[in-house]
């Protein structure tokens, strides 16, 4: 059985590495220029190598976005830019843009994946595509899977699906509502979500909403942990995660559940559906529903009576360092945690272990009765082995 790969979001050199720690085969970037998610920590240019760098020390792959829709204000400088990931070593770019294919294809050597954006739901336009010389498409978000199916037999061209992450509620991100509401344009880089905001619904005059009930349009955030075991079995090429302004947390506990699921279910081990589940979600905020993938959406998939947004808490340290012979931890702290609290270590190099906090000190050995302040360095007592970037999480 062909394993696929794993794609994770990275926001930041930080979040990279998370990524690549805890399991990820590739990860997706944007760079300062051409690429959405505007208000993301992007990378430049040097930060790009860095990413390349460290990622090919570990035998694994960048790509980076340039999958904006561009307008004539928007073009200058593409070339050079083009150049210029082609020199720091990406192993390819994500497009959304004639223009900007072209470009690639006329004045580098980039390997060229087909955006989301370019809404491609069948086997026909894919090919196209494979005529042009991609080599990947990163399929619309609307197929279920027979459809997948049904692609994968017509196409030589490798498949990459979404599989956990915000979905958007226009037809593969092709939505106009944040540029009239706010003019901020989401196919250049300035989503506002407006379809998550509150409205309310009238009938000429008439509002047919309750003051204290209010419409939305959102869509549910995909996960498709019940999913992964056929779209193995269709031959999809490359699962991928959305979030590159997700928190560290969120890539750490998203990729490390998939990368486990996907390796038990390639190594033929038993698979145990509902502690993937669990697993999961300690890293939502809002509801999760399978998306397209059992066919058309109903209202189970959407929000659209509710905003459901419930940043977890758990996510409380990340380790920095840890002295085997006194088994204290340096750890940095992320969000409020008193002494007795009982705590698990979520690692990459283990599953998930407990214990109990006991004394909390700063890094000049003064006790504390509280953890109270985000960032600070921290001194605690952990009685087994744990690693740089192993975090911390309370159990509830």
């Amino acid at each position: 059985m062909k394993k696929p790969e794993l794609l994770a979001p990275a926001g930041s050199l930080e979040k990279l590495k998370i990524a690549f720690m805890y399991g990820a085969d590739a990860v997706f970037i944007g760079g300062r220029k051409f690429s959405l998610r505007a208000r993301a920590s992007n990378f430049d240019i040097s930060q790009i190598k860095e990413a390349c760098d460290f990622a090919h020390n570990l035998n694994k792959k960048v790509y980076v976005t340039t999958n904006i829709i561009p307008h004539n204000d928007n073009i200058e400088g593409l070339v050079d830019y083009l150049q210029e990931l082609e020199q720091a070593g990406v192993d390819a770019i994500i497009c959304a843009s004639p223009i900007i294919i072209d470009a690639a294809k006329e004045n580098t050597n980039l390997e060229i994946h087909i955006s989301t954006q370019m809404s491609n739901t069948n086997y026909e336009s894919v090919n196209f595509w494979v005529e042009e010389g991609i080599t990947r498409v990163v399929l619309a978000r609307e197929l279920n899977k027979q459809e997948l199916l049904e692609l994968r037999s017509n196409t030589k061209c490798h498949m990459e699906v979404f599989i956990h992450g915000g979905m958007c509620v226009s037809y593969s991100g092709r939505c106009t509502l944040s540029n009239n509401m706010t003019d901020r344009d989401a196919n250049r880089g300035g989503c506002a979500h407006s379809c998550r905001w509150n409205y309310d619904l009238f009938e000429g005059e008439s509002k047919l909403n309750d003051n204290d009930l209010h419409f939305a349009m959102s869509s549910k955030d995909l996960q498709t942990v019940k999913h992964i075991s056929d779209l193995i079995d269709i031959g999809v090429d490359s699962l991928k995660i959305e979030g590159r302004m997700k928190s560290i947390h969120y890539i750490a506990t998203v990729v490390s559940t998939y990368r486990r699921l996907i390796d038990n279910i390639c190594d033929d081990y038993e698979v145990n559906l509902p502690k993937y589940l669990l697993e999961i979600k300690k890293a939502e905020n809002r509801l999760t529903s399978h998306g397209f993938m059992e066919g058309m959406t109903t209202i189970d998939e959407q929000l659209y009576n509710m905003r459901n947004e419930n940043p977890t808490q758990e996510f409380i340290g990340l380790v920095h360092d840890y002295d085997e012979e006194t088994n204290i931890a340096t750890i940095e702290q992320r969000n409020y945690f008193l002494p007795e609290e009982e705590v698990e270590v979520l690692s990459p190099n283990f599953r998930p272990l407990h214990f109990k906090v006991e004394d909390i000190k700063d890094t000049d050995g003064n006790a504390l009765d509280a953890a109270r302040h985000p960032k600070q360095l921290l001194k605690i007592f952990i009685p087994f082995k744990v690693s740089k970037y192993d975090m911390l999480r309370k159990v509830k």
